[in-house]
């Protein structure tokens, strides 16, 4: 069962209450194996398709089950206490689903997204380059008209989900010299020819949430697959990241839950000298001061969350929420491996894995460098 808080509605409190059995019955237990030797995390997509968690960010109309934004961070946040490289493939999925949502016309909603909100396809966002990040003014791959349709040429690195997803979503310049105005976005079915994807990388932690290099070799596209008009994709990528943000957000606060109930169990049975863990001070402000920066980043989610749901503008209170919880993940962690003492450190309990899990949430959907930009910038407009 998850936490109730304060102003979640009941039906939002029922789907995360079905998601987080459904975690700890079917992603915990596989959780370690999945780490150990990186398997993939798709071998929960059944599972996670039954539930409707594949298409929890679509509308009905295009096949979703129509719930909220607040019952989808909250079932993340469940998926992520079990097994955050889970979180992390359902949230790359997001991304790609998200791109066409907020992109894409209605025939392209009606066309890409039912198979992905029933599980069949498994989609992803290819905007991060080898040598410049996903700074517009650095995008290296090209999109050339060429007849009715596209040619596209260029490489995109750490894409989540790539070797297994049957479609991405690509941004490539249709203009060089136009900087951000010159980005377009293209959905581009992985089998086309002339796209080859890499072995996954060998990652240090959320290691069943696989990312790869792409190359794009003269594939061409139909021009019915480019989302919107050509220059407003990466538009569409920052406002694809405001809401990915909150699914990062979700990550770290799943992490952080169940690194923390992990410590305060750990410090009500174990003994040393005679005397529990939980009865020393230096620990239990340990204690404290985890469930403290846990609590204000369920504060600052929840707000940029609300902000969501209204319509209204959420942009720095994402950035926000997910610098603060990204951050917050990684102390928590941390400190409950330290008060696990050297068990913490062994591979036999997960506090390590923890550890690791969390350290990529401080640089993946814009690092933590990144989300202070944004805050600034938000305050000096």
């Amino acid at each position: 069962m998850t936490t109730p808080r304060f102003g979640i509605a009941d039906e939002d409190q029922t789907l995360a209450d079905a998601v987080a059995r459904y975690a700890a019955e079917a992603l915990a237990p596989r959780a370690k194996e999945i780490d150990e030797q990186a398997l993939s995390a798709t071998c929960h997509l059944p599972g996670l398709a039954a539930l409707g968690v594949m298409g929890m960010n679509i509308p009905e109309r295009f096949g979703g089950p129509g719930v909220s934004p607040t019952a989808m961070l909250l079932s993340l946040v469940a998926i992520s206490r079990a097994c955050a490289a889970t979180s992390s493939l359902l949230g790359a999925h997001y991304l790609g689903t998200d791109a066409v949502l907020i992109g894409g016309d209605d025939a392209q909603r009606a066309r890409w997204l039912p198979p992905c909100a029933r599980g069949e396809w498994l989609a992803g966002l290819a905007l991060t380059e080898p040598r410049g990040g996903s700074h517009p003014a650095d995008l290296r791959t090209r999109a050339v008209r060429d007849g009715d349709g596209y040619r596209i040429d260029g490489a995109k690195q750490f894409i989540s989900n790539a070797g297994e997803a049957a479609f991405l979503v690509v941004f490539a310049k249709t203009d060089a010299d136009a900087g951000a105005r010159g980005v377009s976005a293209f959905i581009v079915p992985t089998r086309s020819p002339g796209v080859r994807v890499s072995s996954p990388e060998k990652l240090m932690g959320i290691r069943g949430g696989h990312a790869f290099e792409v190359a794009f070799d003269d594939v061409r596209v139909p021009a019915d697959h480019r989302l919107g008009d050509e220059g407003t994709g990466f538009r569409t990528a920052m406002k694809v990241l405001d809401n990915s943000r909150l699914d990062v957000a979700a990550t770290a606060l799943g992490i952080a839950e169940a690194a923390l109930d992990a410590a305060v169990g750990w410090m009500k049975e174990r003994q040393v000298g005679g005397e529990r863990l939980a009865d020393k001070q230096g620990l239990q402000w340990m204690l404290a001061d985890m469930k403290l920066r846990l609590e204000a980043s369920w504060g600052l989610t929840l707000q940029a969350l609300a902000l969501r749901e209204a319509g209204r503008p959420f942009t720095q209170q994402s950035a926000m929420a997910k610098l603060h919880a990204s951050e917050m993940a990684g102390f928590v962690a941390d400190a409950a491996l330290q008060i696990h003492g050297g068990y913490g450190f062994t591979r036999e309990l997960p506090l390590e894995r923890y550890v690791r899990d969390a350290r990529i949430l401080r640089i993946y959907e814009g690092s933590s460098e990144i989300q202070r930009n944004i805050i600034a910038r938000s305050l000096l407009a």
